[in-house]
Parts: C-alpha cells; sequence; structure tokens
C-alpha cells in the first residue's frame, strides 16, 4: 500500500508539470500552426514550443512509466487500449519533433511536420476517450463514496489549466512585442552624404530599379550572401564560379565601369550597377565620395550578384531590362537584421525548425519567370546616358519571346517543347541541400552561358568545363551543302528517265574551275539569338577550310591572322555574327563604351528556330589531288581579340575559343574531258 501510495504521489507531481508542458507546447504549436510566422509573437512561440517540447518530451516519458506502473492490474480493456494508444501517438508525435528540432525541415520532409502534427492531434484524442472511458467503468461503490476517478489528478484544476494557457500566450506576446520595439531598423538613406540626382529626382535614375520603401536599401539587408550559404553551401558552392558572382569583379567590367565613371561621372555608373552591382546601387553609394562596384574590397564588388539580388526581387517592373526589378521587403525572421553570431546561429534553427516563412520570402513570384531575367538580360539606352535619344541594344527577352520555345509564337514546337530561361540556364543539378527535391536536385547556379573568360580569369576550371559543354550542347549546327550541279551524269547508257527514282546526281569538281559551297548554320536550340548577350564584343564566326588527299590547303576563311600586332585577330572577311555599333560621327565604338553609341552599322544574328546561308567560292588549283576535304567550323569566343587586349591590359591572355558545331565533306575533284564523251 505504501507502494502505490509513493506512486501516486510521484506520478501526481509529474502530471502537473507534464499537463502544464503539454497545455503550453499544443497552444505554441497550434497557434503557429494555424497562423504562420507572419508575426514576431508566433516566431518566438516556434522557440516556445521547441523548448516546451523537449522538457515534455522528458517529462512524459517518466510520467508514462509511473502511470504504467501504478495501473498494470486494470483489467478494463477498452481504457487499456485508449491509454496504450494515446501512448504510442504521443511517443511517435515526441520523436518526430525531436527530429525535427534537431535537424529541422527540407522540402524531402515536409510530410513529417503533417505526421508530427497528426500524431500528436490524434493522441490527444485518444487520451480524451481514455480519460473518458476510466470514468465511466469507475465501480458504483466508488462513485457512491464520491472518489476520484483520476487520482494522480487531484492537484489539477480548470483554473490551473487556464493559467497554463494564458502563461505561455502572454509571454511569446510581450516578447514579441519587446523585440519590435527594441530592434534596430533599416535605413533608408543613402551611403553617401549630399547624394546627387542629374538624371531627376528618382533616386537610381539612369538605372530602372525600385524598393519597395522608395528610399534605399541597408548594406546589412543585401548584402548577405555568407548567410545564406551556412545553410545551403552546395548552392554557394555553385554560384561562387559563375558569372554572376563574378559581374561586379569581371575584369572587363572593372575596366569599362571605371571609363564610364571618368567620363561622365561616377553617378552615371548606376545606368551598369542596377545590374551588375545591385549592392552599390541599391545603398547608395554611386555619388562623389562613394565607391562603384568595380572597386576592389567593397561589398558590391565582393557579392557581385548575390542571392538576395534576385531572391527578394517581389516585382519586375517592365521587360525593357537595364535593371528593371523592384527590390521587395526583407527578410521578417527573428534577428535577421543583426550579425551578431550567438543571434544567427539561433536564426537559422528557428529557420529550420519553420522554413514556411523563408520559403515564401525567398521564391517569389518574380524568381521562376523569363520577366526575372529581361530586368537585366535586356537594355536600352536613352539620351540621358548618349546625349543623342532612345537607342534599343540586347534583349534576350524578345528574342526569347518571339522564338518557337516560349509558347507565345505560332511557329512554336509544340507545348512540350516550352522552355524558359532558368529551364536552360538553371538545369536541375544534385546538391546535398534542405531545398533539394526527392531526386536530390536544386535549381543550378552555374548558370552556364558563353562566358568562357570569367570562368578561367579567376581559376574556376570545373566551370571553364561546364561552360564548353554548354556552348557544344548541339544548340547550333552547321552543315555542308553537296554541290549542284547541273552537267553531272550517272550513266553514258540510254536511260529511260520515267524509272528513275534517285533524282540527286553525284557531286564532283574539275581542276580549274570556281567552286561554289552553300554553308548552313541553324539555330536548333538557343532559346534567343544566336550570339546573345554583349554582341559588339562577342564574337561568333564561320571557318572554312578546304585541304586536299595530300593536306595541302586550298582555300579558308575566318582563320586567326598572321599580323604580328594582331596575331590573335580573325580574317576581317571570315563571315562573323556580331554588332558593329557606331557613335555620332559614324566610328566604331569598339571599347564597350556604349554611352557613346547612337546606332549600329551592321548586325548580324540567327533567330531562334533560323538558319542562315552562307556562301563561298573559289578556284580549284591545277594541283589539287583528289578528293577535297571540306571542313566548316561554327567558332566562338567570349571577346574579341581587339577589346580584349585593352580591356584586359596587363592581366591580357588569349581568349578561348569553343567550336560549337563542325561539318566535314569530301569532294572528288576530276580533269575534265578535252572533248565530250562518245556515247
Amino acid at each position: 500500500m505504501n507502494v502505490k501510495r509513493s506512486l501516486l504521489d510521484t506520478e501526481r507531481w509529474q502530471l502537473r508539470w507534464t499537463v502544464a508542458l503539454l497545455l503550453c507546447s499544443a497552444f505554441s504549436g497550434y497557434i503557429t500552426w494555424l497562423f504562420g510566422l507572419g508575426r514576431y509573437a508566433l516566431q518566438f512561440a516556434v522557440l516556445l514550443h521547441a523548448v516546451s517540447g523537449v522538457l515534455l518530451s522528458v517529462l512524459l516519458v517518466l510520467y508514462l512509466w509511473s502511470h504504467f506502473r501504478r495501473t498494470l492490474g486494470v483489467r478494463r480493456a477498452g481504457t487499456l487500449f485508449s491509454g496504450l494508444l494515446a501512448a504510442t501517438l504521443l511517443l511517435a508525435g515526441i520523436g518526430t519533433g525531436l527530429y525535427l528540432t534537431l535537424y529541422g525541415q527540407t522540402e524531402n520532409t515536409r510530410w513529417l511536420l503533417n505526421l508530427h502534427i497528426a500524431c500528436i492531434s490524434l493522441s490527444l484524442a485518444a487520451g480524451l476517450l481514455h480519460l473518458i472511458g476510466h470514468a465511466l467503468s469507475y465501480d458504483i461503490k466508488r462513485r457512491q463514496r464520491q472518489e476520484n476517478p483520476w487520482p494522480s489528478s487531484k492537484d489539477l484544476s480548470l483554473r490551473h489549466a487556464a493559467l497554463w494557457l494564458f502563461m505561455p500566450a502572454l509571454l511569446v506576446f510581450a516578447a514579441g512585442m519587446a523585440y519590435e520595439a527594441a530592434r534596430t531598423p533599416y535605413q533608408t538613406t543613402p551611403v553617401v552624404e549630399n547624394y546627387t540626382l542629374p538624371y531627376g529626382e528618382h533616386p537610381f535614375r539612369p538605372s530602372q530599379t525600385e524598393t519597395y520603401h522608395g528610399g534605399f536599401i541597408e548594406e546589412r539587408e543585401i548584402a548577405r550572401g555568407e548567410d545564406c550559404a551556412g545553410c545551403h553551401p552546395d548552392i554557394a558552392r555553385q554560384w561562387q564560379q559563375s558569372v554572376h558572382r563574378h559581374a561586379a569583379d569581371d575584369p572587363t567590367y572593372v575596366t569599362n565601369i571605371n571609363l564610364l565613371s571618368d567620363k561622365q561621372g561616377i553617378e552615371a555608373t548606376r545606368y551598369c550597377e542596377g545590374c551588375h552591382a545591385p549592392t552599390a546601387l541599391l545603398t547608395g553609394q554611386l555619388s562623389a565620395g562613394g565607391q562603384h562596384g568595380g572597386i576592389e574590397g567593397t561589398a558590391a564588388n565582393r557579392d557581385g550578384v548575390g542571392c538576395l539580388s534576385c531572391h527578394t526581387i517581389d516585382r519586375i517592373m517592365h521587360t525593357r531590362g537595364v535593371a528593371s526589378f523592384r527590390y521587395g521587403s526583407p527578410s521578417t525572421y527573428l534577428f535577421e537584421e543583426t550579425r551578431n553570431p550567438i543571434a544567427t546561429q539561433l536564426r537559422h534553427w528557428l529557420l529550420r525548425l519553420n522554413p514556411k516563412l523563408h520559403r515564401r520570402e525567398m521564391a517569389r513570384p518574380p524568381l521562376a519567370s523569363p520577366e526575372l531575367c529581361a530586368s537585366c538580360h535586356a537594355q536600352f539606352m536613352d539620351k540621358d546616358m548618349n546625349r543623342w535619344g532612345w537607342v534599343k541594344m540586347q534583349d534576350e527577352y524578345r528574342a526569347w519571346h518571339d522564338s518557337p520555345f516560349s509558347g507565345h509564337n505560332r511557329e512554336e514546337f509544340g507545348r512540350q517543347a516550352t522552355v524558359t530561361c532558368q529551364g536552360c540556364h538553371m538545369a536541375p543539378e544534385l546538391a546535398d541541400d534542405p531545398s533539394a527535391s526527392a531526386e536530390g536536385l536544386v535549381a543550378g547556379h552555374y548558370f552556364p552561358a558563353a562566358n568562357t573568360l570569367v570562368a578561367r580569369h579567376f581559376g574556376h576550371t570545373e566551370q571553364v568545363d561546364r561552360t564548353r559543354e554548354f556552348l557544344r550542347g548541339n544548340k547550333l549546327s552547321i552543315s555542308i551543302e553537296a554541290p549542284n550541279r547541273k552537267d553531272a551524269t550517272q550513266t553514258f547508257q540510254a536511260l529511260d528517265e520515267s524509272i528513275r527514282t534517285r533524282t540527286e546526281a553525284p557531286y564532283f569538281y574539275y581542276l580549274g574551275e570556281t567552286a561554289e559551297l552553300n554553308i548552313i548554320v541553324s539555330n536548333r536550340a538557343v532559346g534567343h539569338n544566336f550570339p546573345g548577350g554583349t554582341l559588339d564584343i562577342n564574337e561568333a564566326w564561320a571557318a572554312l577550310t578546304v585541304t586536299d588527299a595530300a593536306g595541302e590547303l586550298v582555300f579558308v576563311s575566318g582563320a586567326l591572322s598572321g599580323d604580328e600586332y594582331a596575331e590573335l585577330a580573325v580574317d576581317p572577311a571570315a563571315y562573323f555574327y556580331r554588332s558593329r555599333p557606331v557613335d555620332r560621327q559614324g566610328q566604331l565604338v569598339w571599347k564597350h563604351d556604349l554611352f557613346n553609341r547612337v546606332g549600329e552599322a551592321e548586325k548580324r544574328v540567327i533567330p531562334a528556330g533560323k538558319s542562315d546561308l552562307l556562301q563561298y567560292r573559289f578556284v580549284i588549283p591545277d594541283w589539287v589531288k583528289t578528293p577535297l576535304v571540306v571542313t566548316a567550323t561554327l567558332k566562338y569566343r567570349k571577346l574579341n581579340d581587339r577589346y580584349a587586349r585593352w580591356a584586359l591590359g596587363e592581366d591580357y591572355a588569349p581568349v578561348p575559343i569553343v567550336d560549337m558545331a563542325r561539318d566535314t565533306l569530301t569532294i572528288p575533284v576530276y580533269i575534265r574531258d578535252p572533248v565530250p564523251a562518245l556515247r
């Protein structure tokens, strides 16, 4: 009897604190499940839920053991079953809760939170049935003596329950209010004093950028790449090699932004920095006394186009480009505005514990849309910059929109062929990441495209290989048409033409005649015009070589020049795909000093899904040994040699050339008969 009394006293003590923690944990858990994490008080509720849940898990195990020992002799099947069911579900809920507390949620474990909520909810229902069943099965004699059917709950009352529910509610509300009052708000004023507005009242013009409050963004609000890397190391590693990361410290960009700053003042760099170094633009650095993104050691130079440069965009203002996005409101997680390492770790834990708010804030609707890319990969210049007038420049978005891949064109290849910018340049990559799919895939952040220079300059060999592979990915083709000879014969014998099934005549050349060759270059799978981007300094061209059986060169077009000064310049007579911008005097704008550009002398591109016909003529020498071997190659390099030498200066090295497509044709060569053959 003393043992029973001792067990009952222990159980009463344990039950009192178990119920208190259970109500606290249930309240904080259900309120955040129902209302989300929009307020700081609700985030404190998540922290309270985690702490109270851990304490509850320890005390609950002790209570269940004491309760089981005390009631071991009970022979009521229904009561026993409901009690065991409640205990089992509660332990499952505790187990899933502890896992979530230690490891947090990922995209692959969203179901675990639902399981946790279901187990806890069902265990509470089963526990209620257990209590009711026990009361109903209490024997009549004990009821007559008015004995308590739940002796271990002697010290409990509705007043206690109300207090235990009220206290956590008051606690989280007070914590939220205190945090809101104590936090340091972000500044909306520019870093530079006496910030000037030479392009009108708008603080960011000529960039088209907007912010959610119309003011400036504090550096700690945007330059947080290292913070993101704490939870997303694989994605950060990919981004570190990308051209986005090096958008501001690319040595050619540094040369050009310094040129623009020297010629037109640092305020003019706002035109470029909205896309290349948004941190410098948005914080208000780009005025006299400030530092643009091309200056080494600055946050803008270090981050380039960082994580939040894209992930915080909440609206695309228009698709004409020049950084035409709106930078949205910052994250509203606890301790977001501080760099204190302890607070940062606590925020990361909170984020992993309940990433719903983070998912909503970092995956805003524009992020998956091609219009997001249009905000920077489309470009125009107004008279404010060139002192001339409105000029349209690159526009990958419009080219994609008009292509067969967008789904907006009559010539589309079918809905299943619709491909967005992200679908091509952010193809899924394997990564150990909390946002990974069930297959372990995330949207790739290497952003492969056509820039082989930047990756090589910074020693990113993996990115160099990926870029080469991307450029050689059967997106373009080049093919040599077999010569069509009207005088070719297949036989000297009489033939009834009605029985001929093959209409293609054999092809060949005669010694001494003028050869005519057609080369077809097709843009099969580039989702926009080829080439894209900076057409004035990119260099794509067709190279054709013709050799005989002895390897002697018969004809060449598109070879590198042998000139000592420009030894890596391409034969100027080659077929180029490029733009040739001019200034107001009609001179070539070759330094990418686009503020001097008023138009272009020529522009040659191949739209998506289209082809280009190139025609070559040359004489077959008498010394040729049959057959001729004709090789056509589509070549590409990021920069033409003249610009590369100027922009890279002492860092100059030959820019890698990539053979994007190739075709070969063997053509026989005959000696023409001096007299017609007798038939």
